[in-house]
């Protein structure tokens, strides 16, 4: 599938910050970007064109389900493609959930109201 995506100033400087805590979340980043490109609606439905995905960091070896959280805004376009935009990320050990709060402020914060 032909998908663009981007991140936002707050995920690169919230995924820069897990870089410092783990060694392997290069890899994994670029492991995350390949299987979205694949398949740009994986994750769970949020609402308005939002996604919450779940990413794993080989460094803290505990898989999916204890590794990190993306936040993404999908919007597919034509038959065969999707922009996407990587809105937030954070480490499931230090916030088990997002609140719809802070989904609306990122939302309108990053123009995707």
């Amino acid at each position: 599938m032909n998908c663009k995506i981007e991140a936002t100033p707050d995920f690169a400087r919230e995924l820069k910050q897990l870089a410092k805590r783990y060694p392997s979340m290069k890899d994994d980043y670029r492991n995350f970007i390949d299987a979205l490109r694949k398949s740009p609606l994986m994750g769970e439905p949020l609402g308005k064109h939002l996604r919450k995905v779940r990413f794993s960091i080989a460094s803290k070896a505990r898989g999916k389900s204890g590794g990190a959280r993306v936040i993404t805004h999908t919007v597919l376009v034509e038959s065969d493609g999707a922009d996407i935009k990587l809105v937030t990320i954070y480490d499931k050990s230090d916030q088990v959930n997002i609140t719809d709060k802070e989904l609306k402020q990122l939302m309108k914060k990053n123009g995707l109201e």
